[in-house]
């Protein structure tokens, strides 16, 4: 019998030592990490995290291919841009920005690809 409230006491004092204050400034952590990384990423840019355009392109810095910031300044957010450059990522190209090829992407669908140049266009600084 001593056993059994002595096990309890202690269950009772480890539960006691969470405080609903420790609990409610967790939860609201959390919830702001949470809200803070879906802020952060739109579609476009998911999509392009998930794709090997990495390896090519910055958004502020010129690797291989141009950054994204770059494009943003040449070209403004039209429909027929969009859907220009949309192709191009699908078909691949060359001569635009000098002689380096970008690789085709044939299995990207279409309006993925123009969520990516939205969110690439959407770069623009005004």
């Amino acid at each position: 019998m001593k056993k059994t409230f002595l096990i309890l006491g202690a269950v009772v004092i480890f539960m006691a030592s969470f405080s609903k204050a420790d609990l409610a400034k967790e939860k609201t952590v959390l919830a702001t990490a949470t809200n803070h990384a879906t802020l952060q990423s739109n579609p476009g840019e998911k999509l392009i995290n998930k794709s090997d355009c990495l390896g090519c392109h910055n958004k502020t810095n010129k690797i291989i291919g141009p950054a994204y910031v770059d494009i943003a300044k040449k070209y403004p957010a039209t429909e027929k841009n969009i859907n220009m450059l949309a192709d191009k990522i699908i078909k691949g190209g060359t001569g635009v920005w000098g002689n380096m090829p970008m690789t085709a992407h044939a299995t990207l669908k279409k309006d993925d690809a123009k969520l990516m140049v939205k969110y690439i266009l959407s770069l623009k600084k005004k």
